[in-house]
């Protein structure tokens, strides 16, 4: 028997990112519902990030705390290349390598790094900031270290690498935004007790933050009894921290492990 058997479960990820979740749900039998609390934008400025690429082979680490930073990283790189190619006069010319060795928050960063060709030297025993910053230490002294990611995401990377000795150049590569269209899909979710939804995913602190911020946009209170699902111990502490516990944190801050959490909570119901 499909342990998500006809369970609404809302996605509040971003868009280009849901898909992958969805669909392991629905191989669980539940019926996704995807209403994004998150949209990803450019920053306000590149100028830092393509500065930084440009003397990329001065950087020991190259630190990734999301794949799409990763994203980002990868076309803004090609871009230069392909700006140095031209004015060399020949486009088909090509670039060393990078040099710095490169740490991933956890195995879907990496994922996402190997898939642009590059290779991940480094991923912490957990996924979250702590202990990448306990993991890169030891390497910490006199380093120069390059960390690409989102304008708003925490400090306690580049605090703690740089109290352990590391030169830590921050690169903004995007920022979060709420979608403004998610107002009357959320008004439309919430209209009826027949179309609530069993449960609510969180895959990040900002997809917390950003729901409730919507749904006081749209003049709505989460009704009771929806099962909320945290990806991880930075996630939930948001949610608690927001007056909303969550019901599920999975076992590691992993999709799959997320999955897991949400089916083994249905099966015990």
């Amino acid at each position: 028997m499909l342990q998500l058997k006809d369970k609404r479960i809302l996605i509040t990820r971003t868009r280009h990112q849901a898909s992958d979740l969805a669909a392991q749900l629905e191989a669980l039998g539940a019926s996704p519902i995807l209403i994004p609390t998150i949209e990803i934008v450019p920053p306000e400025s590149y100028a830092l990030l393509d500065g930084a690429l440009a003397q990329l082979n001065n950087y020991s680490w190259l630190l990734f705390t999301s794949s799409n930073a990763v994203e980002v990283f990868h076309h803004r790189l090609n871009l230069q290349q392909a700006r140095l190619s031209n004015r060399a006069g020949n486009p088909h010319s090509s670039k060393e390598p990078p040099k710095p060795r490169i740490a991933a928050i956890g195995p879907a960063t990496a994922r996402a790094i190997q898939s642009v060709g590059f290779t991940v030297d480094l991923i912490p025993p957990q996924y979250v900031a702590e202990s990448l910053a306990a993991a890169l230490a030891p390497y910490a002294s006199s380093a120069k270290m390059l960390l690409i990611r989102a304008e708003q995401a925490r400090d306690i990377l580049p605090e703690a690498l740089t109290a352990a000795g590391a030169t830590v150049t921050i690169a903004n590569a995007y920022r979060n935004q709420i979608p403004p269209d998610s107002i009357h899909a959320l008004q439309s979710l919430f209209s009826s007790p027949a179309t609530y939804p069993d449960a609510i995913t969180f895959t990040s602190a900002s997809t917390a933050t950003n729901l409730f911020a919507l749904l006081e946009a749209a003049n709505l209170t989460l009704p009771p009894k929806i099962l909320l699902a945290s990806i991880g111990p930075i996630t939930s502490r948001t949610l608690r921290d927001l007056g909303h516990p969550p019901n599920i944190e999975a076992t590691e801050p992993t999709v799959p492990a997320l999955i897991q959490a949400i089916a083994n909570n249905f099966s015990r119901s």
